[in-house]
Order: C-alpha cells, then structure tokens, then sequence
C-alpha cells in the first residue's frame, strides 16, 4: 500500500507509525483510518517488529477528526458506522481477539505487540481516543489533551467512556469528558493518563530509547501474552484470571524465552529471545 496520510518505517525491530499531515496537526480523514490500520496490521505481521510507536509529525499528535469531514457530516453527510477490523489489504490478520477489540478504533488491544502512543503535540477528540488504545502512552511536555466532544454538541465518541475511566477513574474521566477542557503534560501525568513526560526537545529519542529496551530486553512472547491477559481482565472475575495466569505459567516455562531467559540471565549476557 502506498502511503500518503501517514509514514512507516522499521529500524531496529521497531516500527514507527507517524501521522503525516502536519498542516493540518494530524487531522484525522478517512485515509489516515485505512493507512493506520494497515500499517498497523503490517507491523503485527512481521516478525521483525517487537514493539510499534504511534506518533505525529511536526507539532501535532492528532487534533481530530478534519474539519472538512465534520462539516459534511454536520450538513448530513452521514459517517461511517464502526467495522469489524479482521484483514488489511495485504491480507495480514488480527489473532483472535474478543469482538470488542476488532471494531473501528479498538482494535488496538488486538495487535499481539507492545503499542507506544508517543504523544508529542495536541491530541484532541477522535485524537485523544486513539492515544487511550495505546498500550502505554508518553507525553512531550508541551502537549495540550482535550476529549473537546460536549464542546461540538458531540457525546463520549469509539469507545472513550468506557476506555477512559479505567485508565484515569471515574471522577478524572467525569471531568474530562464533561468538560471539555484542556489539560497540559503535568495533569496528564498526575492523573495517571500518560506514564512519562518527556522534555520536546528529546522528546522523540527518550521515546526511542524506552522502545529500544522494550525490543532488546523482554521476551516477544512474554509480552505478547501479557498484552492479551491484561486486555482480558475488564471481563473476567478474579478466579478466571487466576486460572489463566496458571495456564499460560505452565505453558511460559516450556518455552524456548524462557530458557532463554535463565540462561542469559546466569551468564550475564544480553538476550536473545526468539519469541517462542
């Protein structure tokens, strides 16, 4: 597929996801939805990705969905129902993943690798959703976050109400989707929106470098398993998440990763982790 909304790039078993129309401050279009899903569902496909970074270009994160698209739908042009996301246009697949996790903008969860939002400028509305999908998400300290829905006439939009109380609580969440309003990176942090805060300056190699690690020093199965349990436990009861964490701790020490694990460990040497 060639892109044109977006950028791509694999280098050091990292692929980088960039939003690319920086005029615009990543506004999303129905373009950017195609490229990031197949780009998405490529990384996945590669045996050579460990770990995906979604970013923006120039000052921007996303600011939303452009306003070109909200004027036609706000002139009854109608928008897209959510899809059920199983293939890209390369014919790469999701695994199996719960049909919550194979919708429009939720399919996030269901990519079987570690998902980095680096968050490096304005993330607003549809914007603001997407950074809530990331497995972890870190900020520039000049980033501004508005969920800015109720000041469109708009409602808690893909999934946002029930994303973002489970990641801030329920009274941060109230107030920001209630309101609103702007928050800055020192806010985000306090409330547990965004894990680190990263001066703008470095901003793009202190994200690269939490990556590098993820990639040379943690086993790809192991986190391919631990992204799956986590995103599982919203729906289960605390006995079924015992049980599973028994099951996939039988079938961890059979693995080859976990050999592996011990024996570099022991003999004080850098990993070389298969994934299997």
């Amino acid at each position: 597929m060639s892109y044109g909304d977006i950028t791509y790039e694999v280098q050091d078993s990292i692929a980088t996801i960039s939003l690319h129309r920086p005029q615009t401050l990543n506004a999303w279009t129905a373009r950017m939805d195609q490229e990031v899903r197949h780009a998405m569902l490529a990384a996945h496909a590669d045996n050579n990705v460990k770990v995906i970074i979604l970013t923006g270009s120039g000052r921007g994160f996303c600011s939303g969905a452009d306003m070109g698209l909200l004027s036609s739908i706000a002139g009854g042009g109608g928008i897209n129902a959510d899809e059920n996301i199983t293939s890209g246009a390369d014919g790469s697949s999701l695994p199996p993943a719960r049909e919550d996790y194979r919708q429009q903008y939720s399919y996030f969860p269901a990519i079987d690798k570690p998902i980095i939002g680096a968050v490096n400028g304005a993330a607003a509305g549809l914007g603001f959703v997407l950074m809530l999908y990331c497995d972890i998400r870190f900020a520039s300290d000049q980033v501004k976050l508005t969920t800015t829905f109720a000041r469109r006439g708009l409602i808690a939009e893909y999934g946002l109400a029930w994303m973002l109380p489970r990641i801030v609580g329920m009274s941060h969440a109230m107030d920001l989707m209630l309101s609103g309003r702007t928050i800055l990176a020192d806010e985000a942090l306090r409330m547990g929106l965004v894990s680190k805060v990263f001066p703008e300056a470095t901003f793009q190699a202190d994200v690269r470098s939490y990556a590098l690690e993820l990639a040379k020093k943690t086993s790809p199965r192991s986190t391919r398993v631990i992204k799956r349990m986590a995103y599982e436990s919203p729906f289960q009861s605390l006995k079924e998440a015992l049980d599973l964490a028994l099951t996939e701790m039988m079938e961890s020490i059979q693995s080859d990763d976990f050999r592996e694990g011990v024996a570099h460990y022991f003999e004080k040497r850098e990993p070389k982790f298969t994934g299997k």
